[in-house]
């Protein structure tokens, strides 16, 4: 996925702020909750990563082109890293991107959802 397919994809989510920190990465929240970072590879294509279910997370770290997201997995947070789109195209990407808000905003106090439209 490239950078502008990734921010729009991101930005026509419900309730979701964008900023660029951690070395210049594109990063996606929900009500101040991360739930997707973005870098550009060389070859042009981001390396995402999200955050998403155990059962998820224990089949999508042994598919070629993902890993457990470095820093967050390492830390027992159930987050993968795409790294290309050979190993899950982009529409799969968007349906895990979305799962992944989807996640970050069931953890948010019952309050912020409501302010928020969620």
């Amino acid at each position: 996925m490239l950078q502008a397919a990734y921010n729009a994809f991101c930005v026509a989510l419900p309730a979701t702020s964008h900023v660029v920190q951690w070395g210049g990465a594109d990063v996606w929240k929900v009500g101040g909750k991360v739930f997707a970072i973005a870098r550009p590879q060389e070859d042009g294509e981001m390396a995402v990563s999200f955050k998403c279910s155990p059962l998820a997370f224990d089949i999508l770290r042994e598919q070629p082109g993902l890993r457990p997201a470095p820093y967050l997995a390492s830390r027992g947070m159930k987050w993968i890293q795409w790294l290309s789109p050979e190993s899950m195209p982009d529409d799969a990407l968007q349906d895990y991107l979305r799962e992944s808000h989807r996640l970050a905003a069931a953890g948010l106090t019952k309050r912020v959802r409501a302010e928020l439209g969620l």
